[in-house]
């Protein structure tokens, strides 16, 4: 008698055991009773009637994402394929409208998600698509709240998370981008080459002017000391002339003194004889002289003319 009651004892335990569930934290439990809703049990132990009631399903309080991925065409013609990031969640206190009302909300936002971005971008300009993903995020984000709240669902945030366009377009993009820094770079290149080049003169005409000024004032002392010299042969009964003709000899010598010390000199000096000085110097007073006496006859000549 007592093995017979063992099966029954299982059976209430078993039946016992099943009137308690757990629901787990961020989950809430829809609980029917004979097919019809009966309550939503949120986390912690729970408790139903065997037999009679049963739960029917679970939903997720925790935010989730949905990614959609849309093909469009820009204003300019570019197709291009947007990747959309929906995060949502179920509103706490529309569980029953959330579980109910939608069968696959996946399903219905990505339709929604679809209808605006195609709606918007092909307003575009593929740049624009690029600057103003923002902008279509936030409208894809307002027309999904409308629709969605009626079915319990929260539309947290939107995201453009990728922008593709065809390879080609990406492509020329790229050379068009490569083309525009090669001209700056060249453009760049030639200013610096020009400021070298100006740099450049400017240093050649400062040394140009720094060695004319040397020249000047080496020529400026050269004729000061000559004057000295001229000043002193005076002195001792050599007049202008003669003076003149000896210094320019004296510096004849001095030349080939010079050229004399330089071992690997092949400069050969003509008239290069004994008597080279002699008749130098002879020459040189005969042409002083004749200087002297052309320029007096030339100031006579005025001289008469302005009477």
């Amino acid at each position: 008698m007592s093995f017979a009651i063992i099966p029954f004892v299982v059976i209430g335990l078993f039946i016992l055991i099943s009137a308690f569930f757990v629901v787990k934290q961020q989950t809430a439990a829809i609980i029917e009773r004979f097919g019809k809703f009966h309550s939503i049990r949120q986390s912690g132990l729970q408790l139903k009637i065997p037999l009679v009631d049963r739960i029917a399903g679970k939903l997720s309080l925790k935010i989730q994402q949905l990614d959609v991925i849309i093909e469009t065409k820009t204003l300019d013609d570019v197709f291009v394929r947007l990747k959309v990031s929906v995060q949502y969640k179920v509103i706490k206190d529309k569980v029953y409208d959330a579980f109910y009302k939608l069968d696959y909300p996946h399903d219905q936002i990505t339709s929604y998600v679809f209808d605006v971005v195609r709606a918007e971008v092909p307003k575009m300009k593929l740049d624009d698509v690029f600057v103003k993903k923002d902008d279509i995020a936030l409208a894809v984000k307002a027309e999904l709240n409308d629709a969605m709240q009626n079915y319990g669902f929260d539309i947290i945030k939107t995201l453009v998370t990728d922008i593709d366009p065809d390879a080609q377009v990406k492509e020329a993009m790229n050379r068009i981008n490569a083309s525009e820094r090669e001209k700056i770079a060249a453009q760049f290149e030639g200013d610096a080459a020009r400021i070298l080049i100006v740099e450049k003169a400017k240093a050649e005409a400062e040394s140009k002017r720094l060695q004319g000024q040397g020249i000047a004032d080496q020529r400026r002392e050269i004729a000061r000391g000559l004057e000295e010299s001229v000043e002193v042969l005076n002195k001792v009964g050599i007049n202008s002339q003669e003076a003149s003709a000896l210094i320019v000899v004296t510096q004849h010598y001095d030349t080939l003194q010079s050229i004399g010390q330089e071992t690997n000199s092949n400069l050969i000096l003509l008239p290069n004889s004994p008597q080279a000085g002699s008749t130098m110097l002879n020459d040189m007073v005969a042409s002083f002289t004749a200087s002297n006496q052309i320029g007096e006859a030339m100031k006579n000549a005025k001289k008469k003319a302005d009477k």
